[in-house]
């Protein structure tokens, strides 16, 4: 088959390696930024750039004239943010069969309608509201107790989330948002300790997911400068069991049907409960695919891809497993070229190499030996090497 891979930012060679190796023909469609990064063109069969990918209409001409010459089979998003434009490509092309379109996609970007779709699903999630309306943002704010949480509808990770401590930060934060306020959303926050699961689905079925957890929650590391870390969550613990089970029911009401997913679920410190946070239709980032593959054996670039292969048909099968735990570590660092030659333990399976970053993925054979370096090594980098961002730049970063 031939596969149009959209990638606005550098992401996804083991994707388009195993593509390639499958015998499949890749054609890689990216921006003049990203073009000069390291992509894996051994693999593809053309790699081709647009000024960005904001410009739909001249990129659906540009998509529509590459397939004069060329059979396009699969359109296929790498990165988050191209989810949505991916969606818009196939339903141009009516390739709506071949993934989700455009309100299939929005479950997987849009915060808002992953709020009212898993509502609908019964999921425990936080109370949240639309800001179309004042008087329904005004009722909302005397019923739902704060902190609340001012979020855009789709972004990435923490980027762009506001926290509010009373109305009067709320209404501050809409008027300041102007008409790009119905491009958000408020929700109560929920103080907990954050999870991620780290899933494949074919045919409408989770066939592999891996549960971890962050150290710290992310909007607490994105906005307070902190050191990022995650960990494998011990496989026998029964929370384990009821991640597994709730991203299990979400995906399935969302209609993922094929391919890669990093769901995020909190649980309340104040009642134990999980609660969504959201969920995406790809491979989690900072090293996430590096660190569940070192502890079971799954590469999820790897296996997205021959997923999206596999697509309405039966003849995908999992890799067998390996029963390893994962972590990793990441940070800032004040130096340009941070010389990490001292983390010279055995478990270190990968290392960041990335200016002015210091990062390092882990594998041992027990959830405490994970542990223990996941400590020593970030107070080791907090000492050595962390750096903060200046506020302003936290924002963009």
């Amino acid at each position: 088959m031939n596969f149009l891979c959209l990638a606005s930012y550098f992401k996804g060679n083991r994707f388009l390696e195993q593509l390639h190796a499958d015998g499949h023909a890749v054609y890689l469609l990216t921006i003049e930024q990203a073009l000069r990064e390291p992509w894996a063109r051994h693999a593809c069969a053309d790699v081709l750039a647009v000024d960005n990918f904001h410009d739909r209409r001249g990129l659906v001409n540009a998509v529509s004239y590459l397939t004069r010459s060329r059979r396009v089979d699969r359109v296929v998003a790498l990165d988050d943010f191209d989810v949505e434009v991916a969606a818009g490509l196939r339903e141009h092309l009516r390739m709506t069969d071949t993934g989700p379109g455009d309100s299939d996609a929005r479950l997987f970007r849009d915060k808002l309608a992953m709020r009212v779709a898993a509502r609908e699903l019964g999921v425990l999630q936080p109370e949240f509201a639309p800001l179309f309306n004042d008087a329904e943002l005004s009722e909302f704010l005397a019923r739902v107790p704060g902190p609340w949480l001012v979020k855009p509808r789709s972004e990435a990770s923490a980027a762009g989330i506001r926290k509010a401590h009373t109305p009067d930060d709320v209404w501050r934060r809409v008027h300041e948002l102007g008409d790009d306020r119905s491009f958000h959303l408020v929700e109560q926050m929920v103080p907990g300790d954050l999870y991620h699961v780290d899933s494949l689905s074919a045919d409408g079925e989770v066939v592999f997911a891996e549960a971890n957890a962050y150290r710290k929650p992310l909007l607490d590391v994105y906005q307070g400068g902190g050191i990022y870390a995650t960990r494998t969550v011990p496989r026998d613990r029964p929370e384990v069991a009821e991640l597994r089970r709730v991203n299990a029911d979400l995906l399935a009401g969302f209609g993922l049907g094929w391919g890669a997913s990093h769901t995020e679920f909190m649980r309340a410190h104040a009642d134990g409960r999980f609660y969504f946070i959201e969920t995406s239709a790809r491979v989690g980032g900072a090293n996430t695919a590096e660190m569940v593959e070192h502890a079971t054996g799954v590469n999820l670039w790897a296996e997205w891809a021959r997923l999206e292969a596999a697509r309405g048909t039966a003849d995908y099968r999992l890799p067998p497993l390996k029963q390893r735990y994962g972590g990793v570590v990441i940070s800032l660092a004040r130096q340009q070229h941070p010389d990490t030659s001292g983390f010279a333990d055995p478990e270190v399976v990968d290392r960041l190499d990335k200016e002015h970053h210091v990062g390092f993925v882990l594998a041992a054979d027990t959830p405490e030996r994970i542990e223990q370096l996941l400590t020593d090594y970030t107070e080791r980098i907090a000492r050595d090497f962390h750096a903060v961002l200046p506020a302003a730049d936290k924002v963009s970063h």
